[in-house]
Parts: structure tokens; sequence; C-alpha cells
């Protein structure tokens, strides 16, 4: 990584903003917060439940689960301003996993959740970084772009949608291009919240042309129902576990760059410490979230450029916007206009955010030291493929898998990451 020097910031780490100042950068935190949640939230909910009630629910325990988690590591864990929200990578291992019993899923999630916290505790997680390489973690970033590909394909094109297809297409990628063009030209806390804004704006067009899909009230203005639809029976499904036990590896590398991100931005002090204390809390999040049938969090790279942007490094600004985060999640009718968010509008919006994914593993592929090379394009070429093609198989060809063996051969991100590893650590070893 590389090292820079130690920057001047209007807030320190350790700071604590004036009181106008502090409500306003949490406020800058919270909506960018809340986009991803709402965004992944709901394409999981809508893998589980065909009602509204029950998909709110859900969103609410991730937002429940991102609060706790978020002032867990501002209070103990790496202390670091860091947003945290629910993970893309283990999206991908519950998609993969669909037609098996939820149970498995988010027990696999708690052992995942159990493994990486050991691992970074016992400093095991030292040992396996050196597997890790720019062209292993490029790969994993952008694989699970491509294998998301399927869901977000499903969305924009969904069959509860009222709008005929070509329709759909075309707004996706007008929305796709207006959001590109907005990025371009934006800055400050408007290219901040730029997903927040694309989601209403896009949500209110769609629904002046079909109006007949804008959601029903009838939900409760206070409810904490985090303990309903519980995982309250572990169920060890083999291949699901090998599964999620690949994409928390993807995970770890992701909260580890996350963490020194900002670690290289402020150069706080103890950055091992903070390291080994941080990871061990996402994993003891995910725990937590097995626990409660939902998806599990992860420390985002996208804070080192709040960060710069704003001038302020203090960690206490997002107190606060965890703070909100957890009355939201106590509050289904803030919680209920998801389900006014067409799902086309959140295909769309994840097309704009799997860009980004894929941005940031080619920086990390011709950004690396080694440089890039045809062996490169070899190595990172053969997963890629691989894992588009296995993540658009059609059902039936899935369906004559051994169910044992579905979840690892089935899933293209699993197989596209064990490909990587082959290559780059067997055929492709340096001498």
């Amino acid at each position: 990584m590389v090292q820079l020097a130690k920057l001047n910031f209007k807030y320190g780490l350790d700071e604590i903003p004036p009181p106008v100042e502090l409500i306003l950068y949490s406020l800058q935190w919270l909506a960018i917060s809340i986009p991803t949640i709402i965004i992944i939230g709901k394409v999981v909910a809508g893998l589980y439940f065909g009602n509204a009630a029950d998909q709110i629910v859900y969103v609410q325990k991730v937002f429940f689960i991102t609060a706790v988690a978020m002032l867990a590591q501002l209070l103990w864990g790496h202390k670091l301003p860091l947003i945290l929200g629910p993970a893309a990578v283990l999206l991908v291992g519950i998609v993969a996993s669909q037609g098996n019993n939820p149970a498995a899923v988010y027990t696999s999630i708690m052992l995942g959740g159990v493994i990486l916290s050991i691992v970074s505790v016992t400093g095991l997680f030292g040992r396996l970084q050196k597997y890790f390489t720019p062209r292993v973690v490029a790969t994993i970033l952008i694989l699970i772009a491509f294998t998301i590909a399927p869901t977000i394909m499903n969305l924009i094109l969904s069959p509860s949608l009222e709008s005929p297809p070509l329709f759909n297409l075309v707004f996706a990628l007008v929305l796709v291009l207006i959001m590109f063009l907005a990025g371009r030209h934006l800055t400050g806390i408007w290219k901040s919240t730029l997903i927040i804004w694309a989601i209403i704006a896009g949500s209110i067009i769609y629904l002046l042309f079909f109006p007949e899909m804008a959601g029903s009230g009838g939900v409760p203005v206070f409810s904490a129902s985090f303990f309903s639809n519980i995982n309250s029976s572990l169920e060890f499904h083999p291949g699901i576990m090998f599964s999620f036990i690949v994409c928390f590896l993807a995970l770890s590398i992701n909260d580890l760059g996350s963490i020194q991100s900002v670690g290289e931005l402020i150069k706080p002090d103890n950055m091992h410490g903070r390291i080994t204390r941080g990871i061990a809390l996402t994993g003891l999040a995910n725990v937590l979230s097995g626990f409660l049938s939902v998806i599990g969090p992860v420390n985002f790279s996208l804070s080192p450029g709040i960060i710069m942007s704003t001038g302020n490094a203090s960690r206490f600004t997002l107190m606060p916007t965890a703070a909100g985060l957890l009355i939201l999640s106590f509050l289904p009718g803030a919680v209920a206009f998801v389900e006014a968010i067409p799902s086309l509008i959140i295909g769309t919006v994840m097309i704009y955010v799997m860009c980004s994914q894929i941005a940031a593993g080619m920086l990390v592929a011709f950004g690396s030291t080694e440089g890039f090379n045809f062996d490169s394009g070899l190595i990172m070429g053969l997963p890629l493929l691989l894992g588009i093609i296995i993540s658009f198989l059609p059902e039936n060809v899935l369906g004559t898998f051994s169910a044992a063996l579905r979840p690892v051969i089935g899933n293209g991100f699993v197989t596209g990451v064990l490909a990587v590893l082959v290559l780059e650590h067997i055929i492709y070893r340096k001498k």
C-alpha cells in the first residue's frame, strides 16, 4: 500500500466537533449509509419473503445490526471513522444458496463469523494474507460484481413489474448514464449522496409512468420485531458452509483493506491492534446477523473519500449516525418506503455500485507494483469467465448437480475464487 504523509484535518480522530457541525457531519454519514442498507437489504428480503410486512422486518433487522456493529467498532473495535453496511460478497453466497433451507444459510454465516473472529484474534489472519496477492484480490473484487449480474438482471426484468421489458431496459440504461454524468460533475456532499438521490428521483419518475406500482400503507408506527424469523435451529450443510467460508475469505480482505485505507490516511497509533479488534468485531457482528437471520456487515472502503472531501477525521461524528440507524430500525413506518422503490430502480442502482466494484478491482490489478502482463490476464481471465458462465447456468442444469456440491460448483463466485488461487499459487507459482 502506498505510504501517505500525515495530513492535517479540521477535526482529528479523537476530537469532538461543536454540536451543530457534529450533527451536520453525522447527517452526511447517515445519508451515505442508508442507500446500501436499503439496496442489499431489499434484494435479500425479496429472495426469502413475498409479503411487504416480512420484508420490512428484514430491513429493520439490517438497520439494527449495522447500527450495533458501527457503535461497537467506534467504541471498542478499530475506533476509526468507518461506515459499515451489508456485505455484497455475502449476497453472492445467499443468492447461490437459493433453494436450500434458510437455516443452513444463516448457520453458515454464524460459523463464518466465528472463524473470522478466531483467525483475527489468534493472529492466523496475518499468515493467510500472503495468499491474497494483488491479482487474487483484484479477481475477487471483480467476481463479486460479475456474479451478481444475474440478480441485477432479474431485478430489472422482474415479472412483478407492470412495465414492459423493453421499457425497463431503456429506463435502466438512461438512469445509469445520468448517474455517471452526475458522478462526473458533482462534488462534495452531492456526489457522496448521489445514490440516494438517484433512488428517490428514479422511483418518482417510474411511479409517474406506472402509479399502480406504489406500495400500500398500513404499517405500524413503532415495532421492534427483531426476534421474528430468527435462526432458532442450527443446520450444518457442508456445501453451503464451504461456500460461505470462501465468501468470508473475501469479506476479510475487504474489511482489512477498508481499515488499512483509513489508517494510512489518519496515521493513528497501534494500527495492528485496531486491525485485529476491527476484524474480530466484524466476525462477531456476523454471528449476531446469522442468529437474527439477516445478511452480515462489513466495513466499507468509501470512507477515505468522505474524510478527504470534508476534512473531518473524527470518529465521534459517526456515533449520532449509528444512533440514527438504530432509531430507524425501530420505525417500520420509516423503513416502509423501501417497498415503494420498484425493483427496477434497485437493480439499476446496483449496476452503478458494481461498476465501482469493478473499477476498484482494476485499480488493484493495474496499480500493483508487480505490474500487469499476459500471465496476469490469464490468471484473472479464466476465473472471471468461469464465474460468469456458472452464474448464468439455467435452473434445470443446476438441478442436476448433487445437493451437497451445488452450493460450491453451482456458485460462480466460489468457483472463480478457487480457480484464481490454483492459477496464482500452483500453476503460475513464482519459482
